[in-house]
């Protein structure tokens, strides 16, 4: 239940901050031009918040599918947690993606990078306003605050923009639109890692609204930037002060969830475990204050028995649902579970008339909460059907996402249908949770050569899974906990391995791979698995380090700044 209340991003707060009368003097004669905000309107406390409410609102895409901080196609899609889906002339953009095919010109990179730049813009936008306020309102503790969430945003958006591109301009609010143009690709880590030290030093540790930055959010982006860098000290730092002092924005102490799927579930949304989440609500006069980022990612074809009714994008992979086997409780390591006799038996080729049955040997439960299959509960719209919910099977394999689905218990409450399509949720994105900061931490200490302490991490949130099964499924579940994580390169794997089950499908699975150095051969080992069954999705594809490794800089912004200024990455 929210304690506080929640952050929306309503779009007519910066308009209405606009609407002024002026004393009678000649002064009414200057006009601001039509669609401009008046800089003493926006340097009020009302101003700076509007700024920064526009400054968060970015973060779920808004209408563009690439920016969006889910990274649903950028990291899972593109590390193999999923596929496109849906049928091949369906959004064609993504096929490109899907076979690390992209150029200068695809669209992904390019939506990419303009979406983040907003975020970028509308961060420096309220940075800047609250700097040079003169309002006497604006209190030094008010306006040090807000500065805060504005860098803390734009580390944010400097964060992804540098997981995916490598490298960019770092542009503050201190240049003119003139001089931003000429600011040079950079490596970015050292600007993001100021901002964030900024965040860290000046943000409250609880705020008004469940959705507003907090130290704790601050300190687990910190520790996750020092991660990327291998600065494995620093980031054990930052996450040992996040586990012995860490709040969610609305003052819980930070705890996993007793249940794995109630984090997906927008009625536990700002929960113990949610550090920061990107907001969504629905029925307030506008769908995109629902979750727009997902829209495209629900069952196809369900009617009135299931949920949203378009469009099968997102289908989880045979590769991961695969690595939900267990034998004695623990996974299997190094592609053992696509082996014939340890793959998950599904309906792949079968008609809703044919007859199946859901595979009987053990799994582990999060599969479930993670992955819609034949014959097991989806939640509580009763056993997933089969092809009937799958726009091509041929195409897109078995399988339908779950996480981030709204309930039939939920619908016109916790799902807004008043636009095109049923499947707007008003379920939270978290893009910093507790059980990711626990595995980051694992891993930092895994390095450092502290194993046990890795160990009670790890079996943490294994004992969480275990406590998770499916209620009323006829699948097996077996999950146990490790005894020892044997060497360091051992520990390592589990690790890795953990990372793919536990945070499958929420856009960590292809950067994770880089960083570890196994995009290349484990990229190529699941496209050759997966084209034995999609043959036409997979046509051609294959990645090629390192020009796969990051997104071409977009050519239309190479015309605009300049090679000399932006450079471009290796391949292209």
């Amino acid at each position: 239940m929210q304690t506080k209340k929640r952050l929306t991003y309503i779009f007519a707060t910066l308009a209405a901050l606009g609407l002024v009368f002026q004393g009678c003097s000649d002064d009414f004669l200057e006009v601001a031009p039509t669609g401009s905000l008046n800089e003493d309107v926006l340097g009020s406390r009302p101003g700076i918040d509007g700024l920064l409410i526009g400054a968060y609102s970015q973060l779920g895409g808004r209408g563009n599918y690439f920016a969006g901080a889910s990274n649903w196609a950028n990291g899972s899609i593109q590390g193999g947690d999923a596929n496109k889906g849906t049928e091949t002339g369906d959004f064609a953009d993504i096929n490109e993606l899907v076979r690390y095919q992209l150029t200068t010109t695809s669209r992904i990179p390019s939506d990419r990078w303009n979406g983040l730049f907003e975020g970028v813009a509308r961060s420096n936008a309220a940075v800047g306003i609250a700097k040079n306020s003169t309002d006497p309102n604006v209190s030094d503790e008010f306006r040090a605050s807000a500065m805060a969430e504005g860098r803390f945003l734009r580390a944010l958006y400097y964060f992804q923009v540098k997981i995916s591109f490598g490298k960019a301009p770092f542009v503050t609010e201190d240049l003119t639109s003139e001089e931003a143009v000429l600011v040079p690709s950079s490596d970015l880590w050292s600007d993001i890692e100021a901002d964030l030290m900024y965040a860290y030093e000046n943000l409250p540790a609880t705020q008004e609204q469940a959705g507003r930055a907090n130290k704790t959010a601050a300190a687990s982006l910190l520790g996750k930037v020092y991660l990327f860098q291998e600065k494995w000290s620093d980031a054990k730092g930052m996450f040992d002060w996040v586990v012995e002092n860490g709040q969610t924005a609305n003052g819980q102490a930070l705890a996993l969830l007793p249940n794995y799927g109630d984090l997906f579930n927008a009625a536990f949304d700002n929960n113990s475990e949610s550090i920061f989440a990107i907001q969504a609500a629905a029925n307030t006069g506008t769908v995109n204050n629902a979750n727009p980022d997902f829209v495209l990612n629900f069952p196809h074809n369900t009617g009135s028995s299931g949920p949203g009714g378009c469009c099968g994008f997102f289908q989880p992979s045979f590769d991961l649902v695969n690595s939900f086997r267990t034998e004695g409780g623990l996974p299997l390591f190094d592609e053992a579970y696509r082996s014939e006799g340890n793959a998950i038996t599904n309906d792949f080729g079968l008609s809703a008339e044919d007859p199946f049955t859901v595979d009987d040997k053990p799994v582990d439960p999060r599969l479930d909460h993670s992955v819609g299959r034949r014959g097991v509960p989806y939640l509580d719209w009763g056993p997933h059907p089969g092809r009937p919910w799958i726009r091509d099977q041929a195409h897109g394999g078995p399988y339908a996402p779950k996480k981030f689905i709204y309930y039939q218990s939920q619908e016109n409450t916790f799902s807004d249908g008043t636009s095109w399509t049923r499947g707007y949720p008003a379920v939270n994105y978290v893009v910093l949770r507790y059980a990711d900061v626990l595995l980051m931490l694992a891993e930092a200490e895994i390095e450092l050569g502290n194993l046990d302490d890795a160990l009670d991490l790890i079996n943490m949130v294994r004992e969480r899974a275990a406590n998770s099964e499916l209620e009323d499924s006829p699948a097996n579940y077996e999950i146990s906990l490790y005894d020892d994580l044997g060497s360091q390169a051992n520990a390592r794997k589990i690790l890795q391995f953990e990372r793919k089950l536990e945070l499958s499908g929420e856009g960590h699975r292809f950067f994770d791979l880089r960083r570890w150095g196994r995009a290349e051969s484990f990229l190529n080992s699941y496209v050759d698995y997966e084209r034995q069954f999609l043959p036409v999705q997979f046509g051609g594809a294959q990645f090629t380090a390192p020009q796969d490794l990051y997104y071409p800089i977009p050519q239309g912004q190479i015309d605009l700044q300049g090679l000399d200024v932006l450079g471009q990455n290796p391949g292209y």
